[in-house]
Parts: C-alpha cells; structure tokens; sequence
C-alpha cells in the first residue's frame, strides 16, 4: 500500500468519541483495505465511538450485531442502501432492517437514475470508484438491475418511496439521500419530513454525479438535513479541497457531518480518516469547536438510536 498522510495528536484528541458513518469495508464483493473485526480493534484504539457499514449491495446489520459482541467498546452499526440487489424501493427491506437494528438507509446509489445516466466526469487524475467495476460486470453478463426510481415523470416522489420513508420513521432510522439528483434530493428531504423522518443526511454532495451548488446546499439544511462531507471525495481529487471548504462554510459547519467513505485498499487507513480531515480543516482556518461540531455532535446525533441508548458517554 503507498504512503499516507499520518493524523496529529491535536486531530485525534479532537475527533475522539466520534462515529465515522460512511465506511467500505470487508466483507464485500470488492476488495478492501480492513475488515469489520479489525476496524473495530483500531477504533477502539483510537479513542471512536464506532462505525456504520456501508454496501452498496447487501444489508449489514447483522455483521455490525456480531462485531459489536465481539468488540463490545465500539458501537458498530448496520445498514441497508436501496439498490438493485436489495429490491431496489422495497420498504420490506427496510422493515427487517429496522427490526436488526439497522441505522442508516441509504437511498439509491449505483442503480439510480441520476448515477446511471450521470454524464459528469471526475477532476483530471481522480481515482475513479471502485463500484464501477462491479457495475460493469454485471451489465456485461446482462444481469444488471432496473434502475431505481425516486420521482414520477412529474417529479413527485413515488407512493413506494413514501412507504419506505414511512417505514424509516416508525424505527427512527437516518436517511441518507445516496446519490440521487439535487432536485431528487430536495423532494425526497420534503418527503421524509412530512411522513415523521427525524433524521436526514445528504449524502456526499460533492461527490461527481450530484455536485450540489452552495445554494442548493443551504436550502437542503433549511429542510433540516445535514450535509455529510466525505474525506475521500476530496482526497480522491473528485472535488478540490477549497470547494469544499468554501461549502461548509456556506452553509454553516452547524449544518454538516465529516464521514471518511473510507475503506479501499488504494486509500488511508479507515480509523486515520476523521483525523486527517480534522487536520485539514483546521488548516484551512476551521475551529477547534467547527470541527468537533462537525466530527462528534452531529456523527453522535445520527448514531443515537430513538431512547439514546445505544450511544456511549
């Protein structure tokens, strides 16, 4: 593996108690830098609070339920995201992940309309997703899913996405916006705040296919949504790092969530990634309070169940 930036001791310190709520890790159908077990050894080393797994194509509740008794200090979380593979908009997926404990639903990434006809290309010399490889496969043996919709031809969200917001509601879960449109995003946010969601992250607004104006951005955390800033998305030259900054601070740092999206074997380790971008932030002129604004309370707020029990003092 190359050589990577190594976090302060000033970053740890100021990350410490955090969840990192977007990482890729193994077992997966790609290949990954750590596995589950061991990501929550080095969390706890660390001083994290815990992690959500993310898939693009299979539910992990049930992974984070062992890896938690296996290392009960750090709070490992499950999740689901509604492509393809799990049924695409199917609120019965949703239900027995909320009855696992489940605690982010993701909505469409790979398969949804707006990454699939997404015609936007990465900076020059960023590292493309490593999905895409899978998705190339499956579409090469003609196995590739129908692409999920979100919103009707005239661009209102769809009745079975109300059952699935319903559904999100009834067990407190997080939605996360996966890479949906800005217009699909900000219809679906609605959506979800009229059927009870209390929850709600957009997820990667500067990621290639969505790339969110500040405006765009500004009228999301309104909605009350918080933004989630992911370190690859820079760090993988998706987007500049100045953009970025200049996001958050558009918005507010009260209005976004720091998530490494780590996980890839060609990337830092997972547990360094919140660090790293403290460091990052904090060099760009962000608060030691912004930063932990960004990196604790708001990661702790979407990890906190709906009795509060499961996150640790």
């Amino acid at each position: 593996m190359s050589e990577h930036p190594v976090p302060s001791a000033r970053a740890r310190a100021l990350v410490a108690g955090a969840y990192d709520t977007h990482v890729h890790i193994a077992p997966d159908v790609m290949e990954r830098r750590i596995d589950d077990l061991d990501l929550a050894r080095r969390f706890a080393e660390v001083g994290l609070a815990g992690f959500v797994i993310k898939s693009h194509y299979v539910a992990t509740a049930e992974r984070a339920a062992v890896v938690r008794k296996v290392v009960p200090e750090v709070d490992v979380l499950g999740a689901v995201t509604l492509n393809g593979s799990m049924g695409g908009m199917n609120p019965v997926a949703v239900e027995i992940a909320g009855r696992q404990g489940a605690r982010i639903v993701w909505m469409p990434t790979v398969d949804s309309a707006n990454q699939r006809r997404s015609t936007a290309a990465d900076l020059p010399g960023a590292k493309p997703a490593m999905w895409g490889a899978v998705q190339a496969d499956l579409h090469a043996h003609g196995i590739a899913p129908d692409v999920v919709e979100v919103v009707d031809t005239d661009g209102q969200v769809l009745e079975r996405v109300r059952q699935v917001l319903r559904v999100i509601a009834r067990h407190d879960l997080v939605l996360a916006t996966g890479h949906l449109s800005g217009n699909e995003t900000l219809t679906v946010v609605h959506a979800a705040r009229q059927e009870g969601v209390r929850r709600i992250v957009v997820t990667h607004p500067e990621f290639t296919s969505q790339r969110l104006p500040a405006d765009h951005q500004r009228e999301l955390a309104e909605a009350g949504a918080l933004l989630e800033r992911c370190f690859t998305t820079p760090y993988t030259g998706k987007v500049s790092w100045e953009e970025l900054f200049a996001n958050i601070r558009a918005v507010g740092p009260e209005h976004s969530v720091l998530s490494s999206d780590l996980g890839q074997p060609f990337n830092p380790p997972v547990e360094d990634g919140l660090a790293l971008f403290a460091d990052r932030l904090l060099d760009a002129g962000f608060t030691e309070q912004e930063v932990r604004t960004m990196a604790v309370d708001n990661s702790r707020h979407l990890a906190a169940a709906a009795t509060g029990a499961r996150v640790p003092a």
